[in-house]
């Protein structure tokens, strides 16, 4: 047999393998994406259990990843942390919740003492963090639907534009040492998507806020999103993974796919902290 025939024959099967799981991701994506916004707009109780769960997931992935263990005391005391932040912050006490986190951080480094320790009270932050701007966010009347939904279509169509400019165009790679898939037109493309996503959000959803001002809003959180990805691609790679865990068909784990969200809400919350804590939606939505 020539060998362009055994090399066209071995191509095909892989060629399948990437449309079923391309396929995969769309399906569980959407699907997720379905569960996510209907929870979100319910209401803030029922945004915040969403949070509650996917945080613990999160949870014990990093554990997984950087003590090399599924479930121990640390993944509990990093749990509990997590649950009790959620918790003080949907009940309005979002300082008491991030106190949790840091009394959980400082928990957890004797408790693991030695190799992971440091990581493993870190992982508490990653977590807690973003659970708290997100509840915070959503919490805060009129305006907290629209603020979490800017984050989400930010992320998500950051995601999009990313993958299907990289896919499309391809070219010279972004960081080839921490994640050698991505590139200089995917990001670029990731950048466009977000900042387009943001300005759509103040055209059809928030009509009184600034489309231009959303751009840049979302130009600036996008870039934040693929920050988020590389740096959790390095994480991986640190530690030998290809995905965090398998627990999403097509998609891996749930630290696969909240990279760039966790990103984007840590930032989100951290500026709307700055303009007006009292109202944090209204402050990313509108500014001062």
């Amino acid at each position: 047999m020539p060998e362009d025939s055994v090399a066209a024959g071995a191509e095909r099967p892989k060629r399948r393998a990437l449309s079923e799981n391309l396929r995969l991701r769309i399906v569980w994506g959407a699907a997720l994406a379905v569960i996510a916004l209907g929870l979100t707009y319910n209401g803030t109780v029922s945004f915040a259990a969403l949070v509650l769960v996917i945080g613990l997931f999160l949870s014990w992935e990093w554990g997984r990843m950087v003590r090399g263990v599924s479930a121990d005391v640390a993944f509990l005391v990093h749990s509990l942390a997590v649950a009790i932040a959620i918790g003080l912050s949907v009940s309005g006490y979002v300082a008491l919740g991030a106190a949790a986190l840091v009394t959980g951080a400082i928990i957890l480094v004797p408790l693991v003492f030695g190799h992971g320790a440091r990581l493993s009270a870190i992982g508490v932050f990653y977590v807690g963090l973003p659970a708290i701007s997100l509840v915070w966010l959503r919490d805060d009347g009129p305006y907290g639907f629209a603020a979490v939904l800017l984050v989400f279509a930010i992320v998500w169509c950051s995601d999009i534009g990313a993958f299907a400019a990289g896919r499309l165009i391809g070219g010279p790679r972004l960081w080839p040492r921490v994640s050698p898939n991505k590139t200089w037109s995917g990001l670029i493309g990731g950048l466009a998507a977000g900042s387009g996503a943001a300005a759509a959000v103040a055209a059809l959803l928030v009509t009184e806020a600034s489309p231009l001002r959303l751009a840049l809003t979302g130009l600036v959180l996008g870039l934040v999103a693929q920050g988020g990805d590389l740096a959790e691609s390095a994480l991986k790679r640190l530690f030998g993974r290809k995905d965090t865990s398998d627990l999403i068909p097509g998609h891996g784990g749930f630290m696969d796919r909240m990279d760039s969200i966790v990103a984007v809400a840590i930032v989100a919350g951290l500026f709307a902290l700055i303009l007006d804590p009292r109202a944090p939606a209204r402050a990313l939505l509108f500014g001062i």
